[in-house]
């Protein structure tokens, strides 16, 4: 064989492997559909912990609006990752597990407190993510993050009210 043809292939193959390498890695949109997967499947099981043990009517309604809008947006992301050619994570992260762990050992006034105060928290996070991935231009994941916002800012207001009627 020549060279010339050798260092041909060479080329040809360390091009390959490095178009190879870069198609494995997730795109931006396909993470945070991912992402966005997890933590619907986290906020529908924290808002059925919500209204087992929550303390208050306001905790136990809030928490069924997690579960029905949650579980609706999962649904509408699931199709979103699967258009994208994106395996769906089947469970929350690990954090997310863990918070749930934490919050199943509460129950009463503790629980209320804890929840209100990781939902707050929670939602800040993910209506400045959603915000982020929205301003993205012709991608489903944007898409998604567009029609979800709304809900999650919804969200973030029932939570900081719960929260400063804690307060008072």
């Amino acid at each position: 064989m020549s060279k010339k043809l050798m260092l041909s292939l060479a080329v040809a193959a360390t091009l390959a492997a490095s178009s190879y390498g870069a198609g494995a890695k997730d795109g931006p949109g396909q993470e945070f559909i991912k992402k966005a997967i997890e933590g619907n499947l986290s906020e529908v099981a924290v808002g059925q912990l919500a209204q087992q043990k929550g303390n208050s009517d306001g905790v136990k309604t809030f928490g069924r609006q997690l579960e029905e809008d949650h579980s609706s947006a999962n649904q509408k992301a699931m199709s979103v990752a699967s258009s994208m050619g994106v395996t769906a994570p089947s469970e929350p992260n690990k954090k997310q597990k863990q918070i749930y762990q934490k919050l199943s050992k509460l129950s009463g006034d503790a629980f209320d407190r804890e929840f209100i105060k990781d939902m707050v928290a929670d939602h800040k996070k993910d209506v400045a993510e959603y915000q982020k991935e929205a301003k993205r231009q012709n991608d489903p994941a944007a898409d998604y993050a567009n029609q979800t916002l709304p809900a999650l800012q919804n969200h973030l207001q029932m939570a900081q009210s719960l929260a400063s009627a804690k307060t008072q």
